[in-house]
């Protein structure tokens, strides 16, 4: 099953999550996602409906991707984040840096 699908690209870079990402997978997490926002740098959004887990690796890796856009003058938002993984944003202060909508 994919796990990263860029869904948008119009006004802003939309990918959706789905299933488990976690350090197993957080490279090519990672890489697909750079590799977007490299071809078409804009603002990014991950639609996290079917996401449903992820670990402390990949909460480093959405704090990398936030430090490349951040540098740029773009934004990263979370939206459709299940309560138990917002928990996990909310406990290391990281919703104070990102938007992470419900």
């Amino acid at each position: 099953m994919q796990q990263v699908k860029l869904i948008s690209t119009d006004a802003k870079l939309v990918f959706s999550l789905c299933g488990e990402i976690d350090s197993a997978t957080s490279e090519q997490f990672y890489a697909e996602i750079r590799a977007a926002y490299l071809h078409d740098k804009k603002d990014v959004e991950f639609d996290c409906a079917s996401l449903t887990f992820i670990d402390s690796t990949m909460l480093g890796t959405f704090v990398k991707i936030f430090k490349e856009l951040k540098a740029d003058g773009f934004k990263v938002s979370l939206t459709n984040v299940q309560p138990r993984i917002r928990k996990l944003f909310e406990i290391c202060s990281l919703d104070t840096i990102m938007e992470i909508g419900r």
